[in-house]
């Protein structure tokens, strides 16, 4: 019974950390009128004051000195930071930049890529239905490889650095909180470096922007944390598989902003990879159901 309740936890805090993921690039697009260095720089200063905040309420502090005390995992720790940072960029500059769709199609191959790493490195396992799936959603990416002679670079750089930090974050068994507060601290001399030093906009300095501008920026903390720390629960109570293909209702919904709202061009391969790749998604999510049908 215990099992079941922190798998059905499991299953919560992933649907709130994809869905809060797949609200996200409304929020980034509002603020495509800032450098994307600056953007990720206020995500890794307002991500680490909101973790802060929180670790103070909830008492936290006493783990963060644990877990600093461990030279192996602030190791492994340096190696998510860039994984994750090398993320939240690609990611930022593709909304910004008219790349939805790639980013889309980045996140739909994200789960292949866990299946993979979960059976070589947790001794993870898929049943025929779910290899099934797994090869429909692997020949939509070899038909949108085969059209364009190469792998679009944001599709690749996104799934690859979002799966390696959820195998290492589940390897490391460090609470998400605690983690992600560690990481963003690391990272915080280089971002506050380049606000000072490097940045030369209008808009680097917070004592001469507008309150309402500097909310915005401050609330990168919120859209930037509150995902990765329900993302973490997650991934602490399901398998890396299972937690891989909830991922599928981030890029539906980036899928959906970047085609109705944001006017960026479908074309016919590109429709015929999401095709194999969400007739993929419904042999998983329904995998019960067709073996009851078999």
């Amino acid at each position: 019974m215990k099992d079941l309740s922190e798998t059905h936890l499991g299953v919560i805090y992933a649907l709130g950390a994809y869905l809060m993921w797949g609200f996200a690039p409304i929020y980034f697009k509002y603020l495509e009128f800032i450098p994307v260095y600056e953007i990720l720089a206020h995500r890794v200063i307002w991500s680490a004051v909101v973790t802060a905040i929180i670790l103070s309420f909830l008492g936290g502090w006493p783990k963060v000195l644990e877990v600093s005390q461990s030279p192996k995992k602030l190791v492994f720790l340096c190696v998510t930071t860039l994984l994750i940072s090398t993320n939240w960029v690609v990611f930022i500059w593709a909304i910004n930049n008219g790349r939805m769709l790639d980013a889309s199609l980045g996140y739909f191959i994200n789960p292949l890529i866990n299946v993979v790493l979960g059976l070589i490195f947790l001794n993870e396992s898929l049943s025929r239905i779910k290899w099934i799936a797994v090869a429909l959603a692997l020949i939509g990416v070899l038909i949108q490889v085969l059209q364009l002679g190469e792998l679009p670079w944001v599709s690749l750089v996104l799934p690859f650095s979002f799966a390696f930090y959820a195998l290492i974050r589940k390897k490391i068994k460090i609470e998400a909180l605690t983690g992600l507060f560690i990481e963003t601290l690391l990272v915080i001399p280089v971002a506050l470096y380049y606000l000072i030093y490097v940045a030369q906009t209008d808009t680097a300095n917070l004592l001469t922007n507008r309150w309402s501008l500097n909310a915005w920026l401050m609330f990168a903390g919120i859209v930037t944390a509150m995902p990765l720390i329900f993302f973490g629960q997650a991934a602490l109570r399901l398998k890396l598989s299972t937690l891989g293909f909830f991922q599928y209702m981030a890029p539906s919904l980036l899928f959906m902003f970047a085609v109705v709202f944001y006017g960026e061009e479908l074309s016919l391969v590109k429709t015929v990879t999401f095709l194999f790749i969400w007739s993929g998604i419904f042999l998983f999510a329904f995998e019960n159901k067709i073996k009851s049908w078999l």
